[in-house]
């Protein structure tokens, strides 16, 4: 008989109490997790690809194969369901979709080449429709690609398989209905097809390292004609099509700027934005083009948002929508250019839809004016964003036969990993020759020039710097309300030589 030592480890991995048993003579590593940690825009994210991996004619579109871990030879298993989900989530206006979490996931590392995962599944009078077990990663894979085959007699059919690579964020596997409402363990067997992609796989699933914490989440998913969607209230869905549409059409980074904490940075005291928001000021917010950083730092799936509300008067409402009207009139103009994607249309309708806004309604008040005005910040801060891209262009462009002359550059910092974002801003610089002629320059700085050209070489020289900035606004979220707060001072607008 042979006698196994078995060592318990207990600890904290991101706040989720989690308890790892090393076998003695054996190769096996399980992690378990009573709680896996999830954005508060989890599941609608998972919604949202969803409905947005097919075409109003109903076709997939190219990049979801990549995004749901599709494979070009296997069975149509994974593309029905994702066909069939994706339909039922248009046709229900992404309603009708029930989650099921798992009450505990275990993992280990059985030989060679199996992994096995076992999830424990709560009650649930869902599990006789068609459950599908949705696998999803914390960020998006490392490059390459490794096919991996799925077996479970909880699937149907018992062997499924997905491909995974850089883009995969999500892989769906068809599970088998069952009558009855009763707790349920479903256990999957995982294999890289590839011998030498084990190892890749273990990093994919709990990041390769003993005491790691498991990447992947786990969840059922029901899809029902008639479900209520009660997970999420319309801010919530609002905040997070928010964020993926920021996401969406702003200027991508072709590399990582450095990081900026925005704590560090002097600011004016926060001002509260809700019901008793003075006219004058929400009039001044309304109507300034700064770009605004959305940071609900606060907001987490355990501490779910709690609607802001505002109340306009007529006036500052017809304001209001008219500058909508603007922004969004930019927006489809960036669209018809194609700076930005196409599919940009259909997030912007939706953010519509999700604000309710409609300033002809004198009863439009409270949440969806309070969405309305998110929106308008957002689409300022796109509009922004692109003009300052056009201004900077045209610089680069302009004659020049002394070399550069003192002028507006970008300079992109990135902020701390916030929840809806912008996740850079563009603050700009001044940079260039303030050799004569002076580009914008003063009396002193022309004095001071002529003064240098003279032969006191020991003088400085006049710098390009800048002149006129900017704001940025930063609109927070806590406990106790939202909260506007202006950074002075941010982004270099205008340059000159002094």
């Amino acid at each position: 008989h042979l006698c196994l030592l078995v060592i318990f480890f207990f600890f904290l991995v991101n706040n989720v109490f989690a308890c790892i048993y090393v076998y003695a003579h054996s190769p096996v590593l399980l992690i378990y997790s009573t709680e896996l940690q999830k954005s508060p825009c989890f599941v609608d994210d998972l919604v949202a690809a969803l409905h947005d991996a097919t075409g109003k004619d109903g076709e997939l579109v190219n990049s979801s194969s990549t995004l749901f871990g599709m494979c070009k030879d296997s069975d149509n298993s994974s593309l029905s369901v994702l066909l069939e989900l994706s339909e039922g989530i248009r046709r229900n206006s992404r309603r009708g979709v029930e989650v099921l979490d798992p009450a505990a996931v275990l993992i280990s590392v059985e030989d060679d080449e199996t992994i096995m995962a076992t999830f424990d599944l709560p009650q649930s009078p869902f599990f006789k429709l068609k459950p599908v077990l949705v696998l999803a990663f914390e960020s998006p894979l490392p490059d390459g690609e490794m096919d991996v085959t799925f077996y479970s007699t909880s699937l149907r059919p018992n062997t499924q398989s997905a491909c995974i690579s850089g883009g995969t964020m999500y892989i769906l596997l068809k599970g088998k209905p069952s009558e009855g409402n009763v707790e349920q363990k479903w256990q999957v067997s995982l294999q890289a097809k590839s011998p030498n992609m084990k190892q890749n796989l273990k990093d994919v699933l709990i990041g390769g390292n003993t005491g790691s914490s498991i990447r992947m989440i786990p969840l059922l998913l029901f899809s029902v004609e008639t479900g209520s969607d009660r997970r999420w209230t319309s801010s919530a869905s609002f905040l997070c099509e928010l964020r993926r549409f920021l996401d969406a059409v702003l200027p991508q980074q072709r590399t990582e700027p450095p990081l900026l904490p925005l704590g560090s940075l002097q600011s004016l005291p926060p001002l509260a934005l809700g019901l008793s928001t003075s006219e004058a000021l929400l009039a001044e917010i309304i109507n300034s083009s700064a770009p605004t950083i959305f940071s609900f730092a606060s907001w987490s799936s355990c501490f779910p948002v709690r609607p802001g509300q505002l109340a306009l008067s007529p006036a500052l409402l017809e304001e209001l929508g008219q500058r909508l009207e603007k922004n969004e009139q930019q927006i489809k103009e960036l669209i018809r250019q194609e700076a930005i994607p196409p599919r940009s249309s259909e997030k912007l309708e939706r953010l519509r839809e999700l604000s309710a806004f409609q300033r002809q309604e004198p009863a439009a008040e409270g949440e969806s004016q309070y969405c309305a005005f998110l929106l308008l910040k957002a689409l300022q801060t796109v509009t922004h964003a692109y003009n300052i891209q056009g201004k900077l262009r045209a610089t680069r462009a302009g004659p020049s036969t002394r070399g550069p002359i003192c002028g507006l550059g970008s300079l992109t910092v990135s902020l701390e990993q916030l929840l809806l974002g912008p996740q850079s801003a563009n603050l700009n610089n001044c940079r260039g020759s303030c050799a004569f002629p002076l580009s914008n320059g003063n009396n002193h700085a022309v004095l001071l020039n002529y003064h240098i050209e003279r032969g006191n070489v020991n003088e400085r020289g006049p710098c390009c710097v800048p002149l006129t900035y900017d704001p940025l606004e930063v609109i927070d979220w806590n406990d106790e309300g939202s909260f506007l707060s202006i950074k002075p001072d941010m982004i270099a607008k205008e340059c000159g030589c002094r």
